[in-house]
């Protein structure tokens, strides 16, 4: 008989996974950790799909006094060696565990609505409750008014701690309270809110501020003054939220976040675990390969940690080939439009390009802020797992970077969203315009970039910016071109290392163009500008004034052997293009030698 294990995706019931022979990653370590670790009450932030609802379900079943059948399930797991804590704490404990990443809704009633439901599902369960002898009338009233979604919101906002206190009086023992995606209905509630954030202790609360208030007295009152009736406390989601005070008085509780060494190997897959999982399914010899697309996370000590959601999807579609399944599964509304800032998307230009970046990360994310600090991005950015920490740097900060090829698509298609949506440029331009560069078709090239930078580029964008105060330049009008163009070429970054600003040969070229194919043509690009005049030019004047600077920037790559580090790419000297490209004002004009 062929009790070869299987894959089902997509489900995150323990009970479900083990009893039906589906794979699963030993994590059941972490039921230890989160037992024995000093603190009642912890909060786990990781990205989203790495395995933080698997791991609350896998930690109910093994708590939860109503499940005393799931002990068998962890039979073949690491946490059965540990026989004396088994024996002493395996199912012997009522256990309360609720998802909030359903809450989601465009206004303040609907998304009540949706946590009515919830909790009610959440009553349900218990429903054994209003059979108890050891409750009173009263307190079943209130359970049947919560069940019934007939209860007022201060109802509501009491129903995990009430709850708790029931299944303390029923079992006489204290309960383990569980919350999976508790900053779903905040990070939902600020999308959906455009006006100002004001206070929330304010009249005509907006919708976040209405989501917020009832946060910190359904989650502050479960967690904070429930001595009586919580055992340990355990909270997922993807943030830290601060200063909204939802965890302002909790003195028995603390955050592991992603830069910290603490279960650092419990969400998402080691390289040890991926690799005994890919021989499972035979898929051994493409670790290389699925090392790059899928590999590339950094959670406080541990490097070389794999995106679980992506290997399990590459491993079931395994002749689909590599495909961006986890950045496929997500909306990245709230980091897009910041991105394209000015001063945010030159660092992406940066991080597209494979360099790391010197960034400071704070830990208690305040969306109330974030309008007024651009740098919180690389925050948003760090804990949702677009990007990931390589070291700590001096003075707190972190080096950071894109961890694999599959996020990298994120931030081109950003890139290309910024092109193609908010300056109204068609994606066929883009596609033939750089298609015309790589194929050495330079009149049509010319005319296409003309048509993109003369579409996107305002007067405004390649104007000097100087500081007021020391009249100290910042942005000179080149660092415009030199970002529009980067920008244009990311389409080319499945074929082609696109770098900037690096040595080679004797000096530093602009832009280049390094094909994965060797037959391709590799591409040294340097750019130019010379001012506009202000009074009329006449066009043999304004050619001349053009074509010297052409040549002082072809003479400049030859002179400084641009080329060498293409040639050190084994790419043949007949196939390098040299590319000299003069803007005036808006207008690209372009030169090529080889």
């Amino acid at each position: 008989m062929d009790n070869k294990k299987t894959l089902k995706i997509g489900r995150s019931d323990f009970g479900l996974i083990v009893r039906n022979n589906h794979y699963f990653v030993d994590k059941t370590m972490l039921i230890d950790d989160f037992y024995h670790n000093g603190n009642d009450i912890m909060l786990i932030p990781r990205p989203k799909r790495f395995g933080k609802t698997l791991n609350l379900s896998m930690i109910e079943h093994f708590f939860d006094v109503q499940k005393s059948e799931s002990a068998s399930l962890f039979a073949e797991f690491a946490i059965a060696q540990k026989e004396a804590f088994c024996k002493e704490h395996q199912n012997k404990y009522p256990v309360i565990n609720i998802s909030l990443k359903d809450i989601k809704a465009s206004k303040w009633e609907a998304c009540l609505e949706r946590f009515k439901m919830e909790i009610s599902d959440l009553y349900s369960k218990h429903e054994y409750l209003l059979e108890s002898t050891k409750l009173s009338e009263l307190k079943k009233n209130n359970f049947r008014q919560v069940q019934n979604k007939t209860a007022s919101q201060a109802q509501y906002e009491y129903s995990l701690k009430h709850l708790s206190e029931y299944l303390k009086i029923h079992f006489d023992k204290e309960v383990i309270i569980l919350v999976d995606e508790y900053d779903a209905p905040i990070i939902n509630a600020f999308n959906n809110t455009n006006k100002p954030i004001k206070s929330i202790d304010r009249e005509n609360k907006t919708f976040y501020e209405e989501v917020i208030a009832f946060m910190q007295v359904f989650l502050g009152r479960t967690y904070k003054g429930n001595e009586d009736n919580l055992k340990k406390g355990l909270l997922t989601g993807v943030m830290r939220v601060g200063k909204e005070s939802i965890f302002s008085e909790w003195n028995n509780f603390d955050v592991f976040s992603i830069t910290m060494p603490y279960f650092s190997d419990s969400f998402g897959f080691t390289q040890t675990e991926t690799e005994k999982m890919l021989s499972y399914f035979g898929l051994q010899d493409q670790i290389a390969d699925i090392k790059k697309w899928y590999d590339g996370y950094q959670f406080g000590n541990k490097d070389n940690i794999y995106n679980p959601w992506s290997i399990v999807n590459y491993i079931s579609k395994e002749k689909a080939g590599f495909r961006p399944y986890w950045v496929n599964t997500g909306d990245y509304s709230l980091i897009k439009d910041r991105i394209i800032e000015q001063g945010v998307k030159d660092k992406v230009q940066e991080l597209i390009e494979g360099k790391i970046i010197d960034k400071e990360l704070k830990e208690n994310f305040v969306f109330s802020d974030f309008e007024a600090d651009s740098e919180l991005i690389w925050t948003l950015l760090t804990y949702n797992g677009y990007l990931t920490q390589v070291r700590e740097s001096k003075y707190g900060n972190y080096k950071l970077r894109i961890p694999n090829n599959e996020v990298k698509i994120v931030f081109t298609d950003i890139i290309m969203n910024w092109l193609n949506t908010k300056v109204k440029i068609k994606r066929d331009l883009l596609i033939s315009t750089a298609e015309n560069l790589i194929n050495n078709e330079l009149i049509e090239f010319e005319k296409g970039f003309r048509q993109i930078i003369g579409d996107t580029v305002s007067y405004f964008d390649t104007a000097k910016k100087t500081d007021k105060q020391s009249e100290e330049v910042i942005i000179e009008p080149e660092q415009i071109y030199h970002v529009y163009t980067l920008g244009l070429l990311t389409i080319l970054s499945d074929d082609y290392i696109i770098k900037s600003n690096r040595e080679s040969g004797e000096g530093r070229y602009d832009i280049m163009l390094i094909p994965h194919d060797k037959a391709l043509k590799g591409i040294v690009i340097e750019l130019k500008q010379i001012e506009k005049q202000k009074t009329k030019e006449d066009t043999p004047q304004l050619v001349q004034r053009i074509n010297k600077e052409i040549n002082n920037a072809l003479v400049q790559m030859e002179k400084n052997e641009y080329h060498k580090e293409l040639i050190i790419n084994k790419i043949k000297p007949e196939d390098i293009i040299k590319l000299a490209i003069v803007f005036v004002g808006k207008k690209p004009y372009v030169n090529v030698v080889g």
